[in-house]
């Protein structure tokens, strides 16, 4: 089949890259130029593990290609997919679907044969209903169907969750949408992949109520691990405790400084305002978010105690600076609010990230890169792991003793066992034990 992917940033690149590589003609589509000019050169605009890889195998072979011309990108395309960012929108938190409409208005003016108009993009319910009004406006004569197709990617692991997902989600209002998508999907069934057909709603609301509902496992245990280290337990044996009940999981139930990234913030938030429009209050996922938020001072607050309650003219060493790890996102990070909390009290940072340290710089100031973890804390007051990335799971710690001139570790992960790093003569902080 013949696709178009309208947008190449993590979702469309992503799913162009994989849906050529089952053996469909993809086309991405971005107005950025350089960026296009860039994929050419099979230089990625993120960091995903095997992306290059996928895109270069994929244009080689000829089933990958990239343009600016919308028109070009949708010639013979029975699929049009609209990948494109729906950040929060400044003022009141509601998703921004102006991106979305553009492209919406642009695929209008370029229809010419019978295709289905995709939205990959997480958008709010009702966002399929404009689309479907904005091509019918603007371009009375075509015949198109209007689908949703939400993703479920998680970065660091996007091509695997792409090709051997939990699930797939369409969502339509017309048989002959149905066939198309079951059609590109096809390649999946020998994985048994479930394809769950609904409403075109349905599948939008979905998308935000997985998302909610992840968001929520995570600040429940975040909570539950703020009340071990008052009571005396240990949050990890809770969490393995209750997480091999079948009806709660273990995933999603480790203890940390709050989620971030490009979309749990912006979803849960989206998911409220829309709740709130639709007078149907979503008051956990509000509680959800607003945990959130604040834990991510508090571990920083967390880091200044451990050093005696005074931060001010200490330097202090961040491992880990991305929301997760094998990734380079820094959307929403817990890294950004602690470091400005430890700024605010006088401290100087020092970091380290093996994939971030770019992305980093455009939303942290008067911060020190270094070039490995054992750089950034040397001579420092505190050495704080924030990110799990493989790197800093088999550090030498007889190492770190040396280098740190005040022997203190702050691990937001819980990577270390607490008895492994008192052997080594360090004052080790872990969160929930």
């Amino acid at each position: 089949m013949r696709v178009a992917m309208i947008g190449s940033g993590y979702v469309g690149l992503v799913s162009g890259a994989c849906f050529a590589d089952f053996g469909h003609q993809v086309v991405c589509v971005d107005k950025d130029p350089g960026k296009i000019e860039r994929l050419k050169a099979n230089i990625m605009p993120i960091y995903e593990p095997g992306l290059d890889d996928l895109v270069a195998s994929n244009v080689k072979a000829g089933r990958l290609s990239f343009t600016t011309d919308l028109a070009e990108g949708m010639k013979d395309a029975e699929a049009i997919f609209i990948a494109v960012g729906t950040p929060s929108r400044r003022g009141d938190g509601h998703a921004d679907l102006s991106y979305v409409y553009a492209a919406a208005q642009e695929i209008a003016a370029n229809l010419k044969e019978f295709a289905v108009v995709v939205t990959k993009s997480t958008v709010p319910v009702g966002t399929g209903d404009e689309v479907e009004r904005l091509v019918r406006e603007a371009n009375p004569q075509a015949e198109f169907g209007v689908a949703s197709n939400p993703e479920f990617l998680r970065e660091g692991a996007a091509i695997g969750d792409f090709k051997r997902p939990d699930r797939i989600v369409i969502g339509v209002e017309d048989e002959r949408s149905r066939r198309v998508l079951e059609e590109l999907y096809r390649p999946l069934y020998l994985n048994q992949a479930p394809i769950m057909v609904t409403s075109r709603r349905t599948a939008e609301l979905t998308k935000y109520a997985a998302n909610a509902f992840l968001a929520t496992k995570i600040s429940f245990i975040n909570e539950m691990a703020d009340l071990c280290e008052k009571v005396g337990a240990n949050v990890q044996d809770v969490a393995r405790g209750i997480g091999l009940d079948n009806r709660i999981g273990s995933k999603f139930l480790n203890a940390g400084p709050g989620y971030g990234g490009s979309c749990f913030p912006k979803d849960t938030l989206a998911l409220i305002k829309t709740a709130q429009d639709y007078d149907a209050p979503v008051r956990i996922v509000e509680t959800v978010a607003h945990v959130n938020e604040q834990r991510k001072r508090a571990m920083g607050r967390k880091v200044i105690a451990t050093m005696g309650g005074d931060a001010r003219g200490k330097r202090v060493g961040v491992l880990g600076l991305t929301f997760k790890p094998n990734t380079d996102d820094m959307r929403d990070s817990p890294a950004i609010a602690i470091i400005q909390t430890l700024q605010d009290a006088g401290a100087e940072i020092h970091a380290y990230d093996p994939e971030g340290v770019e992305q980093a710089k455009l939303v942290l100031q008067n911060v020190h890169y270094e070039a490995d973890p054992y750089a950034a804390i040397e001579g420092a007051d505190a050495m704080i792991l924030v990110t799990e990335w493989d790197a800093f799971r088999a550090m030498d710690l007889g190492r770190v003793k040396s280098l740190l001139k005040v022997p203190v570790v702050v691990d937001m992960r819980n990577i270390y066992r607490p008895e492994e790093m008192e052997r080594h003569g360090l004052t080790y902080v872990g969160v929930g034990r």
